[in-house]
């Protein structure tokens, strides 16, 4: 059972984003960026590429739900996707609120935020997600 898994379940606390029946969207917790936003599907599969059709449709859709608000909530220029999901072994959707094209790059420092700082940026993302 993955990290990813046990927030799936409620056994490891995250900061919500969004969630449905088939997918959650939560803050990442090492973010490259403020509002740096995880959107996993709740069944564990580790490469996107092994998702069913419907899986992976869904995932997508529901992620693009999850980064028109986060460009509303967060100021940006465009809100960058990103699939590396070497790291845990469970498909994710990393989108990233942009200022140039650099803010994606993994290698740069993590930004962190406190505890308040968190569950307030995910409200101010939460409060935007329509369907």
């Amino acid at each position: 059972m993955t990290v990813f898994s046990k927030i799936v379940a409620g056994e490891i606390p995250c900061y919500k984003v969004a969630e449905d029946k088939d997918f959650l969207a939560f803050l990442d917790i090492n973010p490259l960026a403020k509002g740096h936003t995880l959107v996993i599907p709740k069944k564990e599969v580790d490469y996107i590429f092994d998702l069913d059709t419907e899986t992976y449709t869904g995932l997508m859709a529901f992620a693009r739900r999850v980064a028109k608000a986060l460009k509303r909530a967060i100021d940006c220029q465009r809100v960058g996707v990103a699939v590396l999901g070497m790291e845990v072994p469970h498909t994710h959707v990393h989108l990233i609120p942009l200022q140039k094209e650099s803010d994606m790059n993994f290698s740069n420092p993590k930004k962190e935020f406190s505890s308040d700082e968190m569950l307030a940026i995910a409200d101010q993302i939460s409060s935007q997600v329509s369907d």
